[in-house]
């Protein structure tokens, strides 16, 4: 009587067992595999009936669609722009196994969605795979009420006053490495010292994040080892892309549960995440400890360690899980890591290609004087400025990024597209599920939207008003700029990073000359880190020599 009784439950295992016996374990997963299909052929309706159908470029490979091309290509942002130019400001591409994505690049298409990303756009499944494998469930893996949670309680660390009193944080780390080179060019026997700037502009921006956060002092700029500095170098000595790799980002964005497959590369984000995750569980013990002693409560509000510390409390108005809240440092320690060290190894990179720009800036700063400060750098130092914004400009550190409908949407457009039938529309209809594509980096230096002299590293652009052509500002974001994207996401790290970015190169470029090491037209490659570096050409890993001598 009790084995029938459970037999006869609805869904226990033993029921489930005995039914696919009967009807045989290949009937079952037939069955399955014809729901699955079922289903997915419905969604594919279903999305063709409700999103407009647009051109673009035909399908060069029945499994890859044209993917394989983007990735394998040395400039991805210029066949965007090419399709753009063939096919209208907003254009349909095929991707793997069928896959088709919307790419859009009309400024007030871009507008309309960064003002609904994180409710209406929000990351893909593989996307979030990746940030939580490295980084964990932080302000970039959240999304809608939970982001805007996480934002809102880190966003005081972020204000002008805060970054205000870091100025002094940033200089140090700037003359750190002037101590350091000076001490390089004074060992050569020509005054001309061959300096791998990239590593260095690495430990500049580690040991700066890492005081200015969480008041702790790597010592990279002092030659400490410090385990999370192997680990991301360990990413840079393999910016090689293999072939696992290669498959890898073309098969993951379609199966998610590809990202979970033991890569080298997935296993160099694990023990990122596990190595990062450890050093910010030591630093928030040590703050826990010392926050009634070395820290005033209005200060400790500021700081970002503090209103991390804050918001961990049960009573907080903004409170975070642990977890949420070691997220939060590993973030901050990877972008402060990552992102401005690439932006500020172009920099040096374009002033050692350019002689003149370099020495135009050198003379403003030299006729300034003493050290700016952080209103100073600000408002007086127009040229300096023209040349940080130029090289975000050019060289966004997150060149594209893909997001996912979450539900229906009706796109606005700045001008017509023709569509598929050949009618003509000023808006597109966009299904749920929908993949949109924005290439940061082909909207930043798009000729239709820059001028004709868009692909130049030309910093006078950002000195007069008629430098930015009316097109360009239509793109809503920083200085019409979508480096720091825009909207609801806005990069939190924004001024941080300029003004890092103006106090580094304000010392380095007032004390020393840059060149290229093999001369001016030494070619420049990008190679996959953990954001894509640049190289140069033939060098090992992220390898950026340039030769270096004190300015007298």
């Amino acid at each position: 009587m009790k084995a029938l009784l459970t037999i006869a439950i609805p869904g226990s295992p033993s029921s489930l067992w005995t039914t696919i016996r009967s009807v045989g374990a290949f009937n079952v997963a037939c069955s399955f595999a014809a729901l699955w299909t079922f289903v997915k052929v419905i969604r594919a309706l279903r999305w063709r009936l409700r999103t407009t159908q647009l051109r673009g470029p035909p399908r060069t490979s029945f499994i890859y669609g044209v993917l394989n091309d983007l990735i394998s290509s040395k400039d991805s942002a210029t066949m965007y722009e090419h399709w753009a130019q063939e096919y209208g400001v907003v254009y349909m591409i095929p991707s793997v196994f069928g896959q088709t994505k919307i790419v859009l690049t009309d400024p007030r298409a871009i507008a309309h969605f960064y003002a609904r990303e994180s409710w209406t756009y929000v990351q893909t499944p593989f996307s979030l795979a990746l940030v939580e494998n490295m980084v964990g469930r932080g302000i970039i893996w959240s999304r809608g009420e939970s982001h805007r949670r996480q934002r809102k309680a880190l966003t005081p660390a972020f204000s002008n006053a805060a970054i205000r009193k870091l100025i002094s944080v940033f200089y140090d780390s700037a003359y750190k490495v002037k101590s350091a080179w000076d001490t390089d060019v004074e060992s050569s026997k020509d005054g001309n010292a061959i300096i791998e700037v990239q590593n260095w502009m690495n430990h500049v921006s580690l040991d700066t994040i890492g005081i200015a956060g969480f008041s702790h002092d790597f010592g990279s700029l002092d030659g400490k080892h410090a385990s999370v500095t192997e680990v991301f170098d360990t990413f840079g000595n393999n910016s090689q892309a293999s072939a696992i790799n290669q498959l890898f980002f073309l098969f993951a964005p379609a199966f998610p549960i590809i990202a979970k497959i033991p890569t080298k590369r997935t296993k160099l984000a694990k023990k990122l995440n596990v190595t990062i995750g450890e050093i910010s569980n030591d630093l928030l013990l040590r703050s826990r400890r010392e926050k009634d002693v070395d820290m005033k409560e209005a200060e400790e509000e500021k700081s970002v360690i503090g209103l991390l510390i804050k918001a961990e409390g049960q009573e907080a108005e903004l409170h975070m899980s642990k977890e949420e809240v070691l997220a939060q440092m590993k973030v901050l320690l990877l972008a402060g890591y990552e992102t401005t060290s690439i932006t500020l190894t172009w920099a040096l990179i374009e002033l050692s290609r350019h002689p003149d720009v370099q020495t135009r800036l050198r003379e403003e700063l030299l006729t300034f004087g003493a050290d700016p400060t952080y209103d100073q750098l600000k408002a007086n130092l127009p040229y300096l400025d023209a040349v940080v914004h130029e090289i975000l400009r050019l060289y966004p550190a997150i060149p594209e990024f893909t997001r996912r409908a979450r539900v229906d949407d009706v796109i606005p457009l700045s001008e017509p597209v023709c569509t598929e039938s050949g009618k003509m529309t000023d808006s597109i209809s966009i299904a749920k599920g929908s993949l949109m594509v924005i290439s940061i980096r082909a909207i930043n230096r798009s000729l239709a939207i820059w001028g004709l002299d868009a692909k130049e590293f030309k910093p006078d652009r950002w000195l007069t008003e008629d430098g930015i052509s009316g097109k360009a500002k239509e793109v809503q974001g920083h200085r019409h700029l979508l480096t720091f994207v825009d909207g609801p996401r806005t990069c939190l790290g924004k001024d941080f990073a300029i003004t890092e970015m103006r106090v580094v190169l304000s010392v380095l470029v007032k004390n020393f000359v840059f060149e290229m090491r093999d001369g001016p037209d030494t070619q420049v490659e990008v190679a996959r880190g953990i954001l894509p570096r640049p190289r140069v050409a033939g060098e090992d890993g992220i390898g950026v020599p340039l030769r270096v001598r004190r300015y007298e």
